[in-house]
């Protein structure tokens, strides 16, 4: 279906000037216009509109995939009253009995708390076959190539920006026409306020064009 995403604020990426009251159409899992909302609107009249509070911009890029997924367990809601809701790692993990069930559901959890967070590409590469698995179902983009600049320093986190200079070290591949569709939508006013708050922040992330988390 084609769709108009607008917020009060487009960052588009690779330089791009921020473009207030901004809008991104998508159809077919691509990126079809972008730019001020009349413009992009004119262009595709019959789109379906979803208007978000905040900052629109390409989704995030998570540099810490394999550890997140492979050596962290979420655990199941159900679990809370003896794990908690914190992921696991080191001791506590290793004093988990894991079968292979109990990695995919904490690596499916894993992977729904990233879309949470605005992620749309996860770096790899991923050994353990449950964990592939459910990455390639999940449909984000697998990064292979390490990036030109170290990951952020400190232990592996959930949210791509913590230890983000600059929102740009965090960002996937930028909006433009043509490509794909992976976006995600912050409830702050700018860019400093994003990495001011982190991408807690985030409202709603799409994914090839899906609607695939919606802050309730």
């Amino acid at each position: 279906m084609l769709t108009v995403h607008t917020a009060d604020l487009l960052l588009a990426g690779e330089g791009s000037a921020p473009v207030p009251g901004g809008a991104v159409a998508v159809d077919g899992g691509r990126v079809v216009a972008l730019g001020p909302l009349p413009e992009v609107s004119g262009a595709c009249p019959a789109a379906r509109l979803r208007r978000w509070p905040g900052l629109l911009l390409p989704g995030l890029r998570q540099w810490h995939g394999a550890a997140l997924l492979e050596r962290t367990y979420h655990p199941d809601p159900r679990e809370y009253e003896l794990l908690g809701d914190r992921p696991l790692t080191g001791a506590a993990l290793a004093a988990l009995p894991m079968t292979e069930t109990r990695w995919a559901g904490s690596a499916r959890r894993g992977l729904q708390r990233m879309l949470g967070q605005g992620t749309v590409a996860v770096a790899g590469p991923f050994t353990d076959p449950v964990v592939r698995t459910a990455v390639a179902r999940s449909g984000l983009t697998v990064l292979t190539v390490l990036p030109v600049s170290a990951p952020p320093p400190g232990e592996p986190d959930l949210d791509p920006l913590r230890g983000a200079a600059v929102l740009a070290d965090a960002l996937a591949a930028p909006l433009s026409v043509g490509r794909r569709a992976d976006l995600a939508v912050f409830d702050v006013p700018d860019e400093a306020g994003l990495l001011a708050t982190g991408a807690g922040s985030c409202v709603a992330t799409v994914l090839g064009g899906r609607l695939l988390h919606r802050r309730a």
